[in-house]
């Protein structure tokens, strides 16, 4: 799990232009606009026009792979309260990975959601449009966001203060109702959102909760004994600091800013740009 979200890491540097700005913005947009629409178009032709429909797919409107996502299933107050908590959190996570990396967390959610939808589609016999929406990929924001920010506290119904790790728990125990209360192959559809979350997110999550951290937190490093040891060594290497995610060194970007992470077991060095946003180390 953690290679894994190395490889994406890397992919992000590797690929600086991949992503596309204010992504989560641009989805809430048309959000709204798709609701205004709805509202005027009793007939539904233009929400229907955009739905998720393999069957229609497969005759050519291969626009629906995507617009499904803009397609709203709610109305009313809640539907603003719910888009807003949606941009919130889906900003918040493109400033603390970079867009790219962002981009990369939701299309990873659309492409396995649109496969489980054609799964669905095929295991029924092709009778039926999967109803098919972006609520799963959405809700699941809620873990990573928890994953990295689990005591940021947040108004509940605006009036109760409430961690993020509480929201969490709560989105995972309806996650698990869905679960077990849709029929199969529909229950499929939270489990799909939840693998997206731990390719991206997983081994934060094992590291907090698991064994590991308990031997983390009982373990003590001399970090300033291990700082000199691993300064001398860079040093013998012609740089000073090198990132343990990207590779950049202070020798060959100057220009960036490198910090050691006290959450990882030993003493490992960090570019401002992953600092915040890489795997502990846990051996």
């Amino acid at each position: 799990m953690k290679k894994l979200m190395r490889q994406v890491d890397r992919f992000c540097w590797n690929h600086p232009r991949f992503g596309i700005p204010n992504l989560m913005l641009l989805i809430v947009i048309g959000n709204a606009i798709l609701w205004v629409l709805g509202m005027m178009d009793h007939s539904g032709s233009i929400l229907g026009f955009l739905a998720f429909s393999p069957r229609l797919i497969l005759r050519g409107q291969i626009w629906r792979l995507v617009t499904f996502v803009l397609v709203p299933t709610g109305g009313g107050f809640w539907f603003l309260v719910s888009m807003y908590f949606y941009y919130f959190i889906g900003s918040t996570l493109e400033r603390e990975w970079g867009a790219g990396k962002f981009t990369l967390h939701y299309l990873c959610g659309m492409v396995l959601s649109v496969v489980c939808g054609f799964v669905i589609y095929f295991a029924l016999g092709k009778q039926y449009d999967v109803p098919l929406t972006a609520d799963f990929i959405n809700m699941a924001l809620f873990f990573s966001f928890a994953t990295l920010y689990p005591d940021n506290i947040v108004l509940l119904f605006f009036i109760i203060p409430i961690k993020m790790k509480w929201l969490a728990i709560l989105d995972a125990v309806y996650f698990l109702y869905c679960v077990v209360s849709n029929p199969f192959p529909y229950n499929l559809l939270p489990l799909i959102a939840i693998v997206n979350y731990l390719i991206f997110c997983g081994g934060w999550l094992f590291d907090y909760i698991g064994p590991a951290r308990a031997r983390q937190r009982s373990r003590t490093v001399n970090f300033q004994r291990a700082a000199r040891k691993v300064e001398r060594e860079q040093q013998a290497r012609g740089y000073r600091y090198k990132c343990a995610v990207c590779g950049r060194t202070d020798a060959d970007h100057p220009e960036l800013e490198f910090r050691y992470c006290s959450r990882c077991q030993g003493y490992h060095c960090f570019c401002q740009d992953h600092i915040n946003s890489h795997v502990h180390f846990t051996e």
